[in-house]
C-alpha cells in the first residue's frame, strides 16, 4: 500500500494538482484520496479504475511502480 500511495503522489504532483483536485476529478471524497496517499486505507478496484481515470491514466500506468 505504501508503495501504491507514493505512486499515486508522485503521479499527482507531475501534473501540478492537488489531492482535492484529484478527488474532484475522480467522483471521490477528499478525504478517501487523503488517507489512500497515506497508506492509511485499503480500497476497491473501482476506486483505483477512478483514480486513474482523475488522473487521465490507465490504471496498468498508477500500477506500475
Amino acid at each position: 500500500m505504501l508503495r501504491f500511495a507514493k505512486r499515486l503522489t508522485s503521479l499527482r504532483e507531475k501534473q501540478g494538482i492537488s489531492i482535492r483536485e484529484l478527488a474532484i476529478r475522480s467522483d471521490l471524497e477528499y478525504s478517501q484520496v487523503q488517507r489512500i496517499e497515506k497508506a492509511k486505507v485499503n480500497f476497491a478496484y473501482s476506486t483505483l479504475i477512478a483514480l486513474a481515470d482523475g488522473l487521465g491514466i490507465s490504471p496498468s500506468e498508477l500500477l506500475n511502480y
